[in-house]
């Protein structure tokens, strides 16, 4: 047997494990009823946040080709439910979580979802393309996750867009310590054995970089969650630099990360230090190397890339010119503002709930919260500064001059998302 014919064998055999265990643990565990979920998504803001978080230099459009690459026991079902004018698919190597899919797919009667149970590597025989491929925490556990990458590059649109999740290495330290004991133990996943470890998990040392993730985490306060955490028979992490070598290998270029105030040097305690003017002079990616290195807490990369030859057509959000003035700025759905214990001169404090660093918050004064307060999801940065102005709350020149900081800030803390289409509005 040559080299080649060993690592398909070995490829076969990781895939069979792989889906063998989620055939017996399916994760996320399977739900009975997504009505909330569903209600959520009536709101069109909702909608046009997620379609400009991923497409800011694109009218809105609701009748995207959807795939949900590895779509587990509900995700396509979700995707199908918040976007019913887009058509989706979703693919999955675990008969169980096809199962559940279809089962909530029949419940809230999902014309407008197929289900099919296949490989990642295996995508292109859909014979389609896909305007958005959603693959979140899938590649990690793939035999060879640039394979599989590769093959879902072949069938994304030219102008298309893919929403990638995968692991990080330093915040789930505690979870790799704790896959090689269970390892050395010889621990398998069954029912016995997964209820034996979360009893021997509670007399873990309140030192150990697990006991965190175990006090904080919904994730693992479930046995189907411990399982997959420590017990999963293929998992990898990647770095920054890791994972920008992973995507890059496989043609794809970085938008952004889907909240990316935890990776920027200018958001937080870090832009405070004596170190944020040296930060600032790195390449971005380096940047972002960085942050992550003095974080240390970040558990998984979520990320946005396009294709890498359509790149430097984008136009993604800038405010180092005039055309700043057209955006449209959303509101993303977490954020909040609250107006008790505030800094000094502080009106409000701006803060995404998504972000799991209690320094993340961006304070901002009264003038500036007129103008937060102002945004509708259909006016221009221009035309709410003017509109601001005109209830008497400076002249125009002097808020053109604070808005054009604001919003970069709104930007940065991932407190809006923008419509920097041509027409911009509601597309």
């Amino acid at each position: 047997m040559d080299d080649r014919e060993n690592l398909t064998t070995g490829s076969d055999s990781v895939r069979a494990a792989v889906r063998a265990f989620y055939d017996l643990h399916p994760y996320p565990p399977p739900v009975e009823a997504l009505d909330g979920y569903r209600q959520r998504w009536q709101d069109d803001s909702r909608r046009r946040a997620d379609f400009h978080l991923h497409w800011p230099d694109r009218s809105y459009r609701a009748d995207l080709k959807v795939l949900v690459a590895g779509c587990g026991t509900s995700q396509a079902v979700k995707h199908a439910l918040r976007q019913p004018g887009c058509q989706v698919v979703g693919i999955d190597i675990s008969a169980t979580s096809i199962r559940h899919t279809e089962k909530l797919k029949h419940q809230y009667h999902l014309t407008n979802l197929e289900v099919y149970q296949l490989p990642v590597e295996r995508v292109s025989e859909l014979s389609r393309r896909f305007d958005k491929i959603v693959c979140t925490g899938v590649l990690h556990h793939l035999p060879d996750p640039q394979a599989g990458l590769r093959a879902l590059r072949e069938v994304l649109a030219p102008d298309g867009v893919m929403h990638l999740m995968v692991y990080a290495p330093y915040g789930r330290a505690g979870v790799y310590m704790l896959q090689e004991y269970c390892r050395r133990l010889g621990i398998g996943h069954s029912e016995e054995e997964i209820i034996n470890l979360a009893n021997t998990l509670l007399a873990l040392p309140p030192s150990h970089p697990l006991a965190r993730l175990l006090g904080e985490s919904p994730d693992f306060q479930r046995k189907d969650a411990l399982a997959d955490a420590l017990l999963n028979p293929q998992d990898r992490a990647y770095t920054v630099p890791q994972l920008f070598d992973l995507f890059e290998g496989c043609g794809l270029a970085f938008g952004r990360w889907v909240r990316q105030a935890p990776y920027l040097p200018q958001c937080g305690s870090l832009a405070g230090t004596p170190h944020a003017a040296r930060l600032a002079k790195l390449p971005l990616r380096e940047q972002y190397a960085a942050v992550e290195l003095f974080r240390g807490t970040i558990l998984r990369h979520n990320l946005i890339v396009y294709p890498d030859d359509l790149i430097n057509n984008r136009k993604l959000p800038r405010f180092d010119h005039d055309d700043w003035l057209a955006h449209v700025p959303i509101r993303v759905p977490e954020t909040i503002s609250l107006k008790n214990r505030l800094p000094p001169g502080a009106a409000a404090v701006l803060i995404n709930q998504a972000h799991g660093d209690a320094d993340l918050f961006l304070p901002v004064n009264a003038s500036e919260m007129r103008l937060v307060e102002a945004i509708d999801g259909v006016s221009t940065i221009d035309e709410i500064i003017y509109h601001v102005s005109r209830a008497g709350v400076g002249n125009l020149h002097q808020l053109r001059s604070q808005a054009r900081s604001l919003f970069e800030r709104l930007y940065w803390y991932d407190q809006t998302v923008f419509d920097a289409s041509p027409k911009g509005g509601a597309g």
